[in-house]
């Protein structure tokens, strides 16, 4: 699915936007997040440079979290498919929260990890630097699999 959407974006922006600018929209939506967003600038779609990719899709994937965190009880009172994943960070908070936004699996990632954050009440100064650091994890995780792995098939 992420690859498809990847595809759509690229496909649908590709003429009207700098690689650059695709790649940071998708960092910024949920589902997709820096996963899509490091997928499309990797060899099999915009070939962007990896040392230019990485910083841009972090920025992008980086840019919601503080709104998410700060206001998003204020606007959603509950959700649930999100919450039915606290177990998983509830159990260990910091390290909990960091694994499940920096492991890039469908439905985990920066957007559900901040609302499941703010959801269970943990601190900003708690939930921040460990969705940072998984946003990390997971550009280190996707860098290797978009430019090595896949990079590698379509090279």
């Amino acid at each position: 699915m992420t690859e498809t959407l990847v595809q759509w974006f690229v496909q649908n922006l590709g003429g009207s936007a700098a690689k650059e600018l695709i790649i940071f929209i998708i960092s910024m939506i949920p589902i997709l997040e820096l996963r899509g967003g490091l997928l499309a600038a990797g060899p099999a779609f915009l070939n962007v440079p990896m040392w230019r990719a990485i910083p841009i899709c972090i920025i992008g994937n980086l840019i919601p979290v503080p709104f998410i965190l700060l206001f998003i009880t204020k606007i959603f009172k509950m959700e649930n498919r999100a919450m039915n994943k606290k177990e998983q960070i509830e159990r260990y908070e910091f390290w909990g929260l960091l694994l499940f936004v920096g492991i890039p699996l469908p439905g985990t990632g920066a957007w559900t990890g901040s609302l499941i954050a703010a959801l269970l009440g943990i601190k900003f100064k708690k939930a921040f630097p460990a969705v940072t650091l998984g946003i990390l994890l997971a550009s280190f995780i996707m860098t290797v699999l978009s430019y090595t792995v896949i990079g590698g098939i379509f090279a």
